[in-house]
């Protein structure tokens, strides 16, 4: 999965769009005062993590794009529901 599809993917789950910040693709503005990330690191890895308060914390490291975006997926969507897993919480 790329990001574009992870962006479709998130969006016809109903998550909301301020729950996620996708480096590229989907980038909310004014910036949401906590949100899940997924964004390429200087080093050349994936990264997904979440933001609050200013800081950003990275939960894990990828190698590739397709195993950030089903990270991140799996993060936002509850697992065999189908639905949003609800506002992110650290």
């Amino acid at each position: 999965m790329k990001r574009q599809e992870l962006r479709a993917a998130l969006h016809a789950a109903g998550v909301d769009d301020g729950y996620y910040r996708i480096e590229g693709v989907h980038e909310p503005a004014p910036t949401p005062p906590d949100f899940l990330f997924l964004r390429k690191a200087p080093d050349g890895v994936w990264e997904t993590g979440a933001y609050e308060r200013g800081t950003y914390e990275v939960i894990a490291r990828h190698p590739d794009e397709a195993a950030a975006c089903a990270h991140l997926l799996r993060l936002l969507v509850r697992q065999g529901s189908g639905g949003p897993a609800g506002r992110p919480r650290t």
